[in-house]
């Protein structure tokens, strides 16, 4: 932990003499400023590890249950409802049961093979 730290604290002493320097600019700053930061959470993770170490917390039991709480996930989508009422969709429907149906008679009176060289319909 007094390496990370002393190493974090040696880039921010270092990123404060580019800035400094003629050839510094304000992203050096802020990495000057950065630096400290981090070696702030060494100390602050080494602090929390030792304290784990000395009172860990209670575990939890394995047996209970654990349910997520209604409202906290979004709700699923409800598949959309088709109106009887709509004409257009009626007409559609309709044409598409004739092509599929013209399809059908076609293929079943197709004298040439199919890729397989299966003849159709079989």
């Amino acid at each position: 932990m007094t390496a990370a730290a002393a190493g974090c604290l040696a880039l921010a002493w270092w990123q404060w003499t580019r800035f400094e320097s003629t050839s510094g600019s304000f992203q050096n700053l802020g990495y000057a400023f950065q630096w400290p930061l981090f070696a702030g959470f060494c100390v602050y993770a080494y602090y929390k590890f030792v304290r784990y170490e000395e009172a860990p917390p209670a575990p939890h039991p394995g047996d209970t249950v654990t349910e997520i709480p209604a409202g906290l996930l979004p709700e699923r989508p409800k598949p959309a409802t088709q109106s009887e009422g709509d004409q257009t969709l009626r007409e559609y429907n309709a044409y598409l049961a004739e092509l599929a149906e013209a399809d059908k008679t076609t293929r079943d009176t197709d004298p040439r093979p199919t890729r397989d060289g299966q003849e159709p319909g079989t």
